[in-house]
């Protein structure tokens, strides 16, 4: 039995979709804008080409019966489409436009934008949209005058790396609906994102004892380290080995000294897995744990190596890199 045959395209699409990448190709990258005439275009929706339809019809029959009444609606009909399509216009000419960067996330988790809106005017606005452009999910909110209005936007990214955020967009279509008014906005910001942790986490590898250490000891086979007693009040709770509270009932906690006196080297041809993707993973999942349990670690890649520390500037350093790589 033969395949079937891919569903076809429209043939202009493909040119479609190339003179959009040209086109926003050509717009600045900024995480501030203020929108002016010269950056919001206004076209009108299809609301408003049937208004221009029905407008048609009735000025034609206006002037073939002799109605001034008809006339009349005509044209108030007409002038309240123009008077709407400044309103519209003048909702986002003046706007500024903020982005605040996001944190870094995990393969997998959502980004963030955090856009915020400032209106220098003292009239309100109404009815504001943004979107990532072409995603169809949109914020709506409105500003008061003299004001400022925060907007969330979720961004999934695809892999990970280092990305630049995708383009944005804002629109309204304010007061009547037949006049679509819009921007396309280009953000400079971009986002870390870190492999995703393999879950469930595997157990640590064995560490190595520092040099001129008399009682250093390697961690055992479970993920553990040595240096195991029993709980004392004000131990910390990272220092719990909640694992072996929760199968006895028991509470014991790692010897602090015996854990700065270890280090922890997670490389990545132990990982024990083929996939450069699945290897990352893991050793992500390592860095989080080693950091848990406030372990010296190191981190060994295929092209960088990162020297033994611990702390969260150490645990960052570690993701960014295996993210980068």
């Amino acid at each position: 039995m033969k395949p079937l045959p891919p569903p076809l395209r429209h043939p202009l699409a493909h040119v479609r979709a190339r003179l959009a990448r040209w086109w926003q190709s050509r717009l600045p990258l900024t995480d501030s804008v203020t929108l002016t005439q010269r950056n919001v275009y206004i076209l009108p929706t299809r609301a408003g080409l049937m208004l221009g339809v029905t407008l048609l019809v009735l000025l034609v029959s206006s002037i073939n019966y002799q109605l001034n009444l008809g006339y009349l609606l005509t044209f108030l009909l007409a002038g309240s489409a123009l008077v709407g399509m400044h309103v519209g216009h003048g909702t986002l000419r003046g706007l500024t436009l903020n982005l605040t960067a996001p944190d870094p996330i995990y393969l997998g988790a959502k980004a963030i934008l955090n856009v915020h809106l400032h209106n220098g005017r003292k009239r309100p606005r109404y009815g504001l949209g943004l979107a990532v452009l072409d995603a169809g999910q949109w914020a709506w909110t409105d500003v008061a005058g003299q004001a400022s209005s925060t907007v969330q936007l979720a961004y999934l990214p695809e892999r990970r790396g280092l990305h630049r955020l995708p383009t944005l967009t804002a629109e309204t279509r304010f007061p009547l609906g037949t006049f679509r008014v819009w921007t396309v906005w280009r953000p400079a910001a971009q986002v870390l994102v870190y492999p995703a942790p393999e879950v469930p986490a595997t157990p640590l590898p064995g560490g190595e004892a520092h040099e001129g250490s008399a009682h250093a000891s390697a961690t055992s086979v479970q993920g553990e380290p040595d240096g195991l007693r029993a709980y004392r009040r004000g131990d910390a709770l990272k220092t719990i080995v909640w694992k072996k509270a929760a199968k006895t009932g028991e509470l014991v906690s790692r010897d602090s000294q015996t854990l700065q006196q270890q280090t922890l080297w997670l490389d990545q041809q132990h990982t024990g897995l083929s996939q450069p993707e699945a290897q990352l993973s893991r050793l992500c999942a390592w860095v989080l744990q080693a950091d848990q349990l406030g372990l010296i670690y190191g981190l060994r890649l295929k092209h960088q190596n990162i020297a033994p520390a611990s702390g969260l500037a150490h645990q960052q350093r570690c993701l960014r890199a295996l993210a980068l790589a």
